[in-house]
């Protein structure tokens, strides 16, 4: 494995070389950087993200001019008063006897502050069977919800004492402690299945306890070192609630993708007969640089995220890029030391029955029997093989060109899972728009001024009049910042479209023909619909610059790896085929409904807002990794003098095992979030672990074999015009079975303990 000069040339096998050589000091020197990246982000904190750097446009400057005035706005909650027949109205002695109890009740707890009654404020609805108890919980808004259960507690009193009405709290705090009581340990949960899930699947890929345990460490010490760097990253990129787990999901993934691909490969060359360090030599040139190209075109499809221009993608894929370039190095640097130390303690554990189960379903090559078997008929009919693959694909992502999207309200994202979403749509039906108020931030040098005053007024008058509100539109002020905030229910309440339309009379017309005429007045206008409206309006405008990015980039670097115009064509070629399946399933199953309930969804209508676009960076990002690979192994068999379709079988059949064990992993980490009672969670678990696996089947076990040998010799094409590009591709010539690296010991059973 030397070039001419005597030393390995990819960087991956001079990293290897190095730690085989060095393994105590490459142990030391990964769990000191372990060690003090945690230390140092502890050290740092970690820098939350805020409303104000989520996204751009009016919804942000709102944010922002809060955030500058010190203004805090506070967690707000209503209680719903409701007659539970036709007869009873908002103006019957027994309906005001409630509503007293009610004001009493929450007011006496000492956590609220600001109750209003609902025939001070006009809170009572059309119809007059309900009114609305508003108040606001003291301290801080982002944790009310934690102090919210005694106020939840003596609106659950009053309902008892009057059970011929309905009683209901509904509000920020009070939403967020029903979703962390019923949802927060299931993400927690989830979380921590992942580990010994992916720990049980790589038990019967290897068949021995620490060739298990490699991949999950090397992981978990990724994941680990990343928390500390993701806590120093956010002093220069805020991070969101999000990025956390996006990131032990996507590290998780890479971290034992690499490793197993790794150790995958120094296992078959010790098994071919070579010594221990041959074999990680050989690991190192081959799965090691499989592993840094891969990495690195992992790293660039999540640097797209940050192309997005919205707080919560940037955080997510800034944190996804760390644990990826933090697994990477770690694979081709610790991986071979460990290798080095353990020599053949690596196959201590060993499990009888599961070793004798592998070994009969070994096929040609140490490979599959099974695949070794569809391989035989995909290379027997490959223009068969490729119409019929390619055709099916074609048909499952048809549905997607129907695609809907959208932020998805309360009912749609947990269904009728909880009380409090029948609360949510009791409030919305009898005041439509009033839990959801666009907020209009006035700012001006003097909000008292006269004409600042009647502009307000003629908001108010003007929100009313054009159809875009019923009232009644509320106004606070805040002299001493020079703001006023103006609460304007919109009509339509949680339709979103209907919603939508009410918002843009206020901007487009009411707000110019008021607002707009006082100079020096600001007056953004967010809230709920406006903050979704601005995320979609941003993530659409997004999704061009991102998708052009990641392909070009991905396209470069596949070409400047393997040498090939042809592959680096096919490759995003099959990757966007990929993308666009997964796609289609999603909106089959979750726009449309079809077979919704096999995986306990309902069919809302609609796919949530952020994930095609995220789907389309994590699984352009994650294919690579076995794309990569299966190529990587068939270039090396073709410069090995092997011929096209024999490098093909050899390629595909020798990594079908590891591809295999990589992406049920995958499918049942993804799975778990599938299994989640929110709609959006559920999407994101579903169309990961169907993309994944169809990719890990349909795509790299049918349609790259069949098209490579329909391609046969064109498959290496690469242009006379296009050579002046720099060579990554570091080919190491391959040994022959029994051949060591020259220099190094064939004895290393037991690993010498100065030098390998």
């Amino acid at each position: 494995m030397a070039n001419a000069g005597g030393g390995p040339r990819g960087v991956a096998a001079r990293a290897g070389g190095w730690s085989a050589q060095h393994r105590w000091a490459a142990v030391g020197i990964w769990v000191l950087f372990v060690l003090l990246a945690m230390v140092a982000g502890s050290a740092a904190g970690q820098v939350e993200l805020k409303e104000s750097d989520q996204l751009k446009g009016e919804t942000t400057q709102a944010a922002r001019i809060t955030e500058e005035a010190g203004i805090e706005e506070p967690a707000g909650e209503s209680v719903l008063v409701q007659a539970r027949n036709g007869t009873a109205k908002a103006t019957d002695a027994e309906f005001r006897q409630a509503v007293d109890a009610v004001i009493k009740a929450v007011g006496g707890t000492g956590e609220v502050t600001g109750v209003k009654s609902p025939y001070d404020t006009k809170s009572i609805s059309r119809d007059g069977r309900s009114a609305l108890v508003q108040f606001d919980v003291r301290g801080d808004p982002e944790t009310a919800g934690e102090r919210i259960e005694p106020v939840l507690n003596a609106v659950a009193k009053v309902q008892e004492e009057h059970k011929e009405l309905r009683i209901e709290e509904i509000g920020g705090a009070s939403m967020n402690k029903t979703f962390d009581d019923a949802f927060g340990d299931d993400f927690q949960q989830a979380e921590l299945l992942a580990v010994p899930i992916a720990l049980g699947i790589l038990l019967v890929a290897f068949g021995a306890l620490v060739a298990a345990l490699l991949p999950v460490l090397l992981a978990i010490t990724a994941i680990m070192a990343t928390m500390g760097l993701m806590g120093l990253a956010s002093h220069l990129m805020p991070m969101g609630d999000s990025a956390s787990s996006v990131m032990l999901l996507v590290g998780l993934a890479v971290g034992v993708d690499y490793c197993l691909f790794y150790l995958r490969r120094e296992r078959e060359e010790r098994e071919a007969g070579r010594d221990g360090r041959t074999a990680i030599m050989i690991a190192a040139a081959t799965s090691g640089r499989a592993v840094v190209v891969s990495g690195v075109t992992v790293c660039v499809a999540m640097a797209g995220m940050l192309f997005t221009g919205i707080g919560e993608f940037k955080s997510m894929g800034l944190a996804s890029l760390i644990v990826v370039a933090v697994a990477m190095v770690g694979s081709v640097t610790v991986l071979p030391a460990l290798l080095s130390l353990l020599g053949h303690r690596v196959e201590k554990g060993r499990i009888p029955f599961l070793n004798r189960a592998k070994r009969g379903a070994s096929g040609p090559d140490g490979g599959s029997r099974v695949w070794s078997r569809v391989l035989g008929g995909v290379l027997k009919r490959p223009l068969v093989s490729l119409v019929v693959a390619a055709g099916a694909l074609v048909a499952i992502a048809l549905p997607a060109v129907g695609m809907k999207t959208q932020n998805f309200t309360l009912d749609q994202e947990f269904g009728d899972s909880l009380p409090i979403v029948a609360t949510y749509q009791r409030v919305n039906e009898a005041f439509p728009g009033g839990t959801d108020p666009a907020e209009v931030v006035v700012k001006a040098d003097d909000i008292n001024a006269a004409p600042v005053k009647q502009a307000i007024a003629d908001f108010r008058e003007r929100a009313v009049s054009s159809g875009a509100s019923r009232g009644p539109v509320e106004v606070v002020m805040h002299d001493a910042q020079n703001l006023a905030f103006v609460y304007v229910p919109l009509v339509g309440g949680s339709d979103q479209d209907k919603a939508g339309k009410s918002l843009d009379i206020l901007r487009n017309e009411v707000r110019p023909a008021t607002l707009g005429k006082v100079d020096g007045v600001e007056a953004p206008i967010s809230g709920q619909v406006a903050g979704s409206k601005d995320f979609n309006d941003q993530l659409t405008g997004a999704v061009t610059p991102v998708f052009a990015f990641v392909v070009v980039f991905a396209f470069v670097l596949m070409l400047l790896s393997f040498r090939s115009l042809t592959i680096a064509i096919t490759s995003i070629v099959l990757n966007l085929l990929s993308v666009g399946a997964a796609y289609g399933i999603l909106t089959a199953v979750f726009q449309h409904g079809w077979g919704a309930s096999l995986v306990g969804a309902e069919g809302v209508g609609a796919i949530i807002a952020w994930l095609p676009l995220f789907l389309f960076v994590i699984l352009f990002g994650l294919s690579m990794d076995y794309h990569v690979f299966v190529v990587s192994r068939i270039r090396e068999a073709k410069l090995a003098g092997r011929g096209t379709r024999e490098a093909i079988t050899h390629g595909v059949v020798t990594t079908a095992g590891v591809v295999t064990s990589a992406a049920v992993i995958m499918v049942a980490v993804f799975a778990i979030f599938g299994t989640l009672s929110m709609q959006s969670m559920k999407q994101m678990g579903v169309g990961l672990a169907a993309a994944v696996l169809i990719d890990a089947t349909i795509i790299r076990g049918v349609l790259l074999p069949a098209i490579m040998a329909l391609l046969g010799e064109r498959n290496w094409y690469f242009p006379k015009w296009l050579r002046w590009l720099p060579d990554l591709t570091h080919d190491e010539p391959v040994l022959p079975p029994t051949q060591a690296v020259p220099g190094t010991r064939h004895d290393d059973d037991r690993p010498d303990p100065v030098r390998v």
